[in-house]
């Protein structure tokens, strides 16, 4: 029976996650499987991958073939150079200590790239979110400004009228006292 190492899809349209399983290479994507070994979910940022190694590298020892996406899967894990140290110690090239030491120094290393990945990821959240701040505040200045100048100029229409208004009755009422003066200086010459 080939066994294959695959993933089998869930989740809903447009938003699917993965299980990460063994399967007979002969039965159906998501149909019967032997044993589920992890978890794989692209929709976050990093992807989450979730996978229990050892029955992944046991599988791998029996002769499991994984499929391509499951093979970077594993070997981003790092199962696959498990598996090879684990050929070097059944050759004696070197020890098992050795082949522990290297593939911790391996996990360290990459466990720190993938934390710098998500502190850069918080870091352009967090420059975004000031970068937005930045711009409202930026508009609500320009809208605060546009407001001020326009109540100042309603404030000088509204004056200017004020003032044509007293210039028009001050008109008004030196119009009305000249004809009474004008008046009483012609009733005497006639």
């Amino acid at each position: 029976m080939a066994v294959k190492i695959r993933l089998s899809r869930h989740g809903k349209k447009n938003y699917a996650y993965f299980h990460i399983v063994v399967a007979d290479a002969r039965a159906p994507r998501d149909g019967r499987l032997i044993e589920q070994i992890g978890l794989y979910n692209p929709n976050t940022n990093p992807a989450t991958i979730v996978l229990d190694g050892d029955k992944a590298l046991d599988w791998l020892n029996k002769g499991a073939q994984p499929t391509t996406t499951a093979r970077r899967i594993l070997s981003y894990e790092g199962v696959l150079l498990k598996k090879h140290l684990q050929g070097g110690v059944a050759k004696g090239a070197f020890s098992q200590e050795e082949a522990d030491r290297r593939f911790a120094a391996w996990k360290s290393q990459k466990d720190g790239k993938v934390a710098s990945k998500k502190q850069t990821i918080a870091n352009a959240a967090v420059e975004a979110a000031k970068a937005a701040v930045k711009a409202e505040a930026k508009v609500n200045e320009e809208r605060a400004e546009a407001i001020a100048k326009k109540k100042a100029e309603l404030a000088a229409a509204a004056e200017a009228a004020a003032k044509a208004a007293a210039e028009e009755a001050a008109a008004a009422a030196a119009e009305a006292e000249a004809p009474a003066e004008e008046a009483p200086a012609e009733a005497p010459e006639a």
